[in-house]
């Protein structure tokens, strides 16, 4: 349990450095913004508690919001991320439930398992990330175009990340 909670810390650590220091300096025709950050809400185990997820949400936030000066835009999406994670869990269930202590992986759970998962809470992050930074209705399509190409990209970090932790054992 405590090299858990290590790994965990070490992960949120890493994570939260190469987003600001890397990833929030990469923006691809101003329509493309990497956020994978967000991965380390989606790594965490099934068997995570709600409040702890929440609590980690917010704080994952909290800190990226605390070094790229977002006045919250960050903890409000991961927030609702980890809240949705739960939901999202069980829309994607397999049949005969998750095992205990699995996580949420491409080696464990398989590659299209994986997509639809990650794709639905990255894509719901980057839209409220995205519509809360212009909190305007008159860029509805705009705002909407700039949520798929980050969230596709951003997806596509998330599973070269998977492969390069996890490699592929399935």
């Amino acid at each position: 349990m405590i090299n858990n909670g290590i790994a965990i810390f070490i992960r949120f650590a890493f994570l939260v450095l190469l987003q600001v220091l890397v990833l929030n300096n990469i923006q691809l025709g101003g329509y493309v913004n990497p956020y994978l950050y967000v991965v380390f809400i989606l790594m965490l185990p099934f068997e995570t508690p709600k409040l702890v997820l929440l609590f980690s949400g917010f704080f994952l936030g909290l800190t990226i919001d605390m070094f790229s000066n977002t006045m919250g835009m960050h903890t409000a999406a991961t927030l609702f991320i980890s809240f949705l994670r739960v939901y999202t869990l069980n829309f994607v269930s397999p049949r005969g439930g998750y095992d205990f202590g699995s996580r949420p992986s491409v080696s464990e759970m398989g590659l299209i398992w994986y997509l639809t998962y990650a794709g639905i809470l990255i894509f719901f992050h980057h839209l409220l990330l995205f519509y809360i930074e212009v909190f305007r209705w008159n860029e509805l399509f705009s705002v909407l175009q700039r949520v798929v190409l980050s969230s596709l990209f951003t997806l596509v970090l998330v599973v070269v990340s998977q492969y390069l932790i996890y490699g592929n054992k399935k």
